[in-house]
């Protein structure tokens, strides 16, 4: 697999990979062709989490097994792409035995257009990720209808998060870039999580617990930041998991939530985080169906 990836010019360039739209067959989510497209998309979208897989085998380049112990990939999404749409990964090559870097990643779709764009490290670079220096106050809260029920400091109510090997064998049909790691023994004893099913540990079972103050719309990830802090994710491994809302607002076509979550151990130690930008569609929303018909 490693053998597919260039070096040009101190840039890593993936192969061309197409990214299955697994979640083709959830109704009434963004991922959906019919609800998609009526939404202004071109088909049904490929989740950004499903992208984040394209980096492992060129991070391990770059960086090292170590990524999966103290690595970050931070990805703010551009243009949503659609089911086995042809797209590359792209890193800067890092200074040479470095033990604390940042270098600047993204994607690409097949004809140039940028699908996706921001950073990965390794150990404590210097520097903020792309995400965490990015301002969460951009466009003023205003009145939310969508997320009216929340506000900035709510947490989640704390929960078990498990990943079971038969996730793991599902994951591994449409893949596009298997580690061996994902499904036998690897440095850390036991099999690791791919970036896809950490964003669903780190994601599902959260924000499960807001449902009842989530007013209904499609949502979307609008960015993703991953940090391993003691990884890796193991497979069959019990954790915790817990987090909170670090910001609210709104865009002319969008309600969105920021939110930190942590993967942790019985004893409280985290092994991962994630920083999530979520993304809720008005045009899917009632609440403003409603108004505008009024």
């Amino acid at each position: 697999m490693n053998s597919e990836i260039e070096l040009r010019d101190h840039l890593f360039v993936g192969p061309l990979r197409r990214s299955v739209n697994n979640a083709s067959k959830v109704a009434g989510s963004i991922h959906d062709d019919a609800t998609a497209t009526k939404l202004g998309f071109r088909g049904g979208t490929v989740a950004g989490s499903i992208h984040l897989e394209l980096f492992p085998p060129i991070l391990l380049k770059a960086f090292g097994q170590r990524w999966f112990e103290r690595g970050t990939i931070s990805m703010y999404f551009l243009n949503a792409t659609t089911d086995r749409e042809a797209v590359r990964a792209f890193v800067k090559e890092p200074p040479l035995d470095a033990t604390d870097a940042q270098v600047e990643i993204w994607i690409e779709r097949d004809g140039g257009m940028r699908v996706a764009e921001g950073t990965a490290s390794v150990g404590s670079p210097d520097v903020p990720s792309a995400l965490l220096r990015r301002p969460l106050d951009r466009f003023d809260a205003g009145d939310l209808r969508i997320l009216g029920g929340l506000k900035v400091g709510d947490k989640f109510d704390e929960c078990d998060a498990f990943l079971t090997r038969g996730s793991m064998a599902d994951r591994m049909k449409v893949i596009t870039e298997p580690l061996d790691w994902y499904t036998k023994p690897s440095p850390w004893g036991g099999a690791i999580a791919t970036p896809a099913t950490m964003v669903q540990l780190l994601y599902s079972q959260s924000i499960a617990t807001l449902r009842g103050k989530l007013g209904q719309a499609v949502g979307l990830f609008g960015a993703i930041e991953l940090r391993n802090i003691n990884g890796p994710v193991r497979v069959e491994h019990p954790y915790r998991v817990g987090g909170s809302i670090v910001a609210l607002g709104q865009s002319p076509k969008t309600e969105y939530m920021w939110f930190e979550t942590a993967l942790k151990e019985a004893d409280g130690k985290h092994v991962a985080e994630m920083r999530m930008l979520l993304r809720f569609m008005k045009a899917s929303s009632p609440k403003y169906r409603d108004a505008a018909a009024s």
